[in-house]
């Protein structure tokens, strides 16, 4: 058995800046980092004396007798990417719910692929690794989303992303840490499906594109404040940020979105913003600590979320290869 565990992430700046559609043509650059929330997936090879070949189990429990009857669409098409046709045992538990702008689709895959690779490999590289999910989810699952998720999930750490016309990759760390202090993450109790927000805001890119460059300017400029600890004006950019955002697409907020924000904001808070693609989920603000408490206070009702950035990635923290050796279970190797 292998368990892998992956973060969930809270971008920050930049976000509609990692759509292919744009920064293929324009580049692209996002500001955030993974944080101490997340997504655990065991994976084993299935012994053969069961009725069925594959058994997952997440939300819901499937058993199937092909891979390919799957019903969940990241298990069935990382399998299929992989060629893995034999009988396994995939099992998902989680820190936070779904659909909630934090990243958890992209964590999943990353993390699945993580714990599926390893069978045949000690290391996986984690560049690579998010690579591998973009294309999945991409490609085979045809969600509509970006490429910064998968990075924050498997690299780990707090990053300027920045997204090359070529496909290329550029990571700059930064301190997170000291914003931590300042953060506070609410859940506003609303889901959402990314994938539908995303494609209304892709299908406008080619008309958003003033507004998508001042996003990139934005996210530049704030990771120059970060270094130099100039928390205020991290938080004021943000605010202006998600005030250009939310003109992307009729999608990204809603009225009740917009009033939790304005009384965020009327308690004391600087800036904020909705997490994800939008429409529902977590949002974030920055706040001086002296004035948390009367933000919590105007939010009574919304659940805070304590968090911290973590530097780690996607890990696997549990491995055990004596299985194949005392059972036999694992001496064919994987269909590729």
């Amino acid at each position: 058995m292998i368990i892998s565990r992956t973060p969930f992430r809270v971008s920050l700046f930049g976000g509609g800046t990692d759509y292919p559609a744009w920064f293929r043509e324009h580049g692209g650059a996002v500001l955030g980092g993974s944080i101490d929330k997340y997504c655990y997936i065991s994976a084993r090879y299935l012994p053969p004396h069961f009725d069925h070949l594959s058994r997952i189990v997440y939300s819901k429990e499937e058993w199937v007798n092909n891979n390919r009857e799957i019903e969940h669409p990241a298990v069935r098409e990382c399998l299929k990417f992989l060629g893995i046709t034999r009988g396994m045992e995939i099992s998902h538990s989680s820190d936070l719910l779904a659909r909630r702008g934090m990243g958890t689709s992209s964590a999943f895959v990353v993390g699945l692929l993580h714990a599926l690779m390893s069978f045949e490999r000690s290391n996986v590289n984690k560049e690579r690794l998010a690579n591998l999910a973009i294309k999945v989810e991409q490609d085979w699952i045809k969600e509509n989303v970006g490429c910064q998720d998968q990075y924050h999930s498997a690299v780990g750490g707090f990053n300027l992303l920045k997204f090359k016309p070529n496909g290329g990759v550029e990571i700059t760390p930064f301190e997170g840490h000291q914003l931590e202090p300042y953060l506070m993450l609410f859940d506003t109790g609303n889901t959402r499906i990314a994938s539908h927000i995303a494609q209304a805001q892709i299908a406008l890119i080619p008309r958003k594109q003033s507004e998508l460059e001042q996003m990139g300017a934005l996210t530049h400029g704030a990771a120059v404040a970060l270094t130099a600890g100039k928390i205020e004006d991290v938080a004021r950019m943000l605010n202006e940020s998600w005030q250009i955002k939310r003109g992307l697409s009729d999608k990204i907020t809603t009225s009740e979105i917009d009033g939790l924000y304005h009384t965020a904001l009327s308690a004391g808070a600087w800036g904020g913003k909705l997490l994800g693609a939008g429409g529902g989920g977590h949002i974030l603000f920055i706040v001086e600590p002296d004035k948390q408490g009367k933000v919590i206070k105007a939010l009574d009702g919304l659940r805070l979320v304590p968090f911290k950035f973590e530097d780690t990635g996607s890990q696997i923290i549990f491995r055990d290869d004596e299985v194949p050796v005392r059972t036999g279970w694992g001496e064919e190797s994987n269909s590729r």
